[in-house]
């Protein structure tokens, strides 16, 4: 069983994380869903990236911080896109993390990474967030740093295709997804 940060997309904390979340809780998982916005969640992604305009990126990373301070150091950082940011630029403040689950972006910057992190990496291919160089980049850094990472690319579908609320939603590909995240989990 593991500790779970989850923390949400630019369109905020919607369903889709409370969902997942519930899943994780489902396989024995203690999981927090922290609002790294405090409002209502956006229903598009051009709202969604006003009120993160609006809040501020050193707001939600500061409310990200204040979600973690009171769990275990080895608590697993996860996120959904924007998420996956705020976990990755988290990474060098818990060098203890548990492993590193990045859904729908990269995140997290190589010189923070551990000799053996463990990090998966869940990415539509392409992905209009993360060109296909850019994410071989990133990998080949996460690699070099000494990460143990696993990138699962899903050819065809759109940015949050595990979302059954946005019209991205690929069921096959979230159904591909979840029981390789609960597998990272139970090895992280």
């Amino acid at each position: 069983m593991r500790h779970v940060v989850l923390f949400h997309s630019v369109y905020g904390l919607r369903p889709a994380v409370r969902a997942a979340a519930d899943r994780l809780r489902a396989a024995g998982h203690r999981v927090v869903t922290p609002d790294l916005y405090g409002v209502q969640a956006a229903d598009t992604v051009e709202e969604g990236f006003a009120l993160l305009d609006k809040i501020g990126q050193e707001v939600v990373l500061d409310r990200a911080r204040a979600a973690l301070r009171e769990l275990p150091v080895e608590t697993v950082l996860a996120g959904f896109s924007m998420g996956a940011g705020v976990a990755g630029a988290l990474l060098a403040e818990r060098p203890d993390t548990a492993g590193l689950l990045l859904l729908h972006g990269t995140g997290g910057a190589p010189e923070a990474v551990r000799s053996g992190l463990p990090v998966q990496l869940h990415l539509a291919d392409p992905d209009p967030y993360d060109a296909p160089d850019e994410v071989d980049e990133w990998q080949r850094a996460m690699t070099d740093a000494g990460a143990d990472l696993t990138v699962f690319r899903y050819p065809g579908v759109g940015h949050l295709f595990t979302d059954p609320d946005v019209a991205e939603y690929a069921p096959d590909a979230a159904a591909m997804t979840w029981p390789r995240v609960l597998a990272f989990l139970a090895a992280a």
